[in-house]
This record gives structure tokens, sequence and C-alpha cells, in this order.
């Protein structure tokens, strides 16, 4: 019983990958995009233009260690060192606290940047659900923005509210999603748009009787319908991706769609490194101006 009071279920896996096909060494522009975000903290390094490495961790309490180690572990095994980067771009929360950036770009350009290599250029609306704020951008075939919205005032409807729920509830956050689509019939919305409210809600449904399953559907139906009114107010034009670690919740992503009426694009890739992705995409650029 001790062990499972004190599992951390909002924690979800962090992990590290490269391309063993790849071989940096023989690529002309070695780039690296940083991605330092209020919750979780990525890494992406890019040769001659495609996806060799990338790591992805959670974000401590020092941004500039943060953004080291997760270069660090993005790098590990490969042979490959900080010199051997030709340029380095810096975003997120966090991106002015890249010591080894040589320059920041706002999350918003590198997330539109990321989704449109990531999804191609049919992608004309982004929804970046982040760990502490979601953002509706609007960009054009070369994943420029064009328009954006953003929502950062509480943490309801973004990844760290639904990390609060899972804990809360002791379900995995990689589980949460799925769970919530086990109901025989939606339930209403939680009411409270704050996440310290719509805490306190859960628990009087879960006292009064209310499934796991039922209490995540309710918080996974209002954080689509809060996402919902941000992308309604920019407009949705599909194609439309979701990019962040939201967008590997099926609960909030489905209930999205069905919401819109318009299907999400659907990728191989992971959806978290988005933000890095684009960073990575923008270094290679400067180094081929520098060049």
């Amino acid at each position: 019983m001790a062990e499972a009071a004190e599992k951390e279920f909002w924690r979800w896996k962090e992990y590290n990958w490269h391309n063993p096909d790849l071989d940096w060494r023989s690529a002309e522009i070695v780039a690296a995009g940083v991605d330092v975000g209020s919750v979780s903290s990525q890494a992406v390094i890019m040769a001659d233009g495609e996806l060799y490495a990338f790591a992805s961790m959670r974000t401590g309490p020092d941004s500039p260690a943060s953004a080291e180690n997760a270069f660090n572990w993005a790098i590990a095994g490969t042979g490959l060192t900080l010199p051997d980067v030709h340029c380095t771009v810096g975003t997120g929360y966090g991106r002015v606290n890249v010591p080894f950036a040589h320059k920041t770009v706002t999350e918003i350009a590198c997330h539109a940047r990321g989704a449109n290599f990531i999804y191609g250029p049919a992608v004309k609306t982004v929804l970046d659900m982040g760990g502490q704020d979601c953002k509706a951008i609007r960009c054009d075939e070369k994943g420029r923005v064009t328009s954006f919205l953003m929502n950062d005032k509480c943490a309801a409807g973004t990844g760290r509210g639904m990390e609060v729920f899972a804990d809360l509830l002791g379900v995995s956050i990689e589980d949460a999603g799925e769970m919530s689509l086990r109901v025989d019939s939606e339930p209403e919305p939680v009411s409270s748009t704050c996440v310290v409210f719509a805490k306190t809600e859960a628990i009087g449904l879960l006292r009064a009787g209310w499934s796991r399953e039922r209490v995540l559907a309710a918080y996974s139906s209002a954080m689509a319908h809060r996402v919902v009114a941000l992308l309604e107010r920019i407009g949705v034009e599909p194609e439309f991706a979701v990019t962040g670690g939201i967008a590997k919740n099926a609960g909030v992503v489905r209930r999205i769609e069905k919401e819109l009426g318009v299907k999400a694009a659907r990728t191989s890739y992971d959806t978290q490194i988005a933000g890095a992705l684009g960073a990575a995409l923008f270094a290679r650029a400067l180094a081929q101006k520098g060049k």
C-alpha cells in the first residue's frame, strides 16, 4: 500500500532517440533546437534537414540546466558534441535561458514550422496544447505564422491540468485519455474554469459515486470545450493539426474533433517535439545563411 501511495501518476515517460541510419559526420549542416517549456523540455538534432536525434524530459527548476540536460541526452551515444553543431536555436517559456543558443525564436513560430515539417504543407491551423498554456495558430503552406491566439490564464485546459487530475484519480497520465472514452454516455463537462476549483468539483463527483472514467470524461470534455472556443475565435481551416503532449491524449483530441466537426491530422512523429523541431529548422536556415 505504501508503494502505491508514493507513486506519482502524473509522471509521463522521459525518453530519447536517434536515427541509426543517419551519420551526422557526413552532414553539411548539423542544427539543433531546444524547447524549454514550463513543464517539459525537448532537444532536437537535425542533419541536413533530416531528423537525427531528440530527447524529451521534465523541465527542472533551473532553465539553463534543463536545456543542457535535454541536449546532452539527445546526443548521448551518438559521438556528437556541442562544437559539432553549426547552429542552435532556443524556444519555449525558457528560451532566453538556453546558454548555448545562437538565437531565440518564439514557440508560436517554432510550433508552426515544426507542424509544417511533421504534418506537411497542407496544415493551415495548429493547436499547441502546452504544459501551462494553449495556442491556436494559423499558418501558410511554408509554416509561417499568419495569426494566433493564446490562453495562458489558468492551467485548466493544459497539460498540467491533466496531470493534476491523473494524480488525483490515481490514473497513469498515459492511460487518462483512453480511460475517459470508456463511458456509456458523455457526462456534462466540469463547470469550473480554474483547475483548483475543477479539482474540488471532481472530488465531489467521486464522493457522489462517479467512476474515475466518468470524472475523466467530464474534465476532458471541459478541456476540449475551452480549446474549441479559442480555435473558433481564430477560425479553423483544414488541414488541422495538434502539437504538444496533450496531442497524445485521445480523449481530449477526439472531443475537440467532435465539437469542431473536423478531424485532426495524424502522424507517426512525436507531437511533443514540434517546438524543438521547428527551432532546429530555424537553426538550419540560419546556418545556411551563414555559409
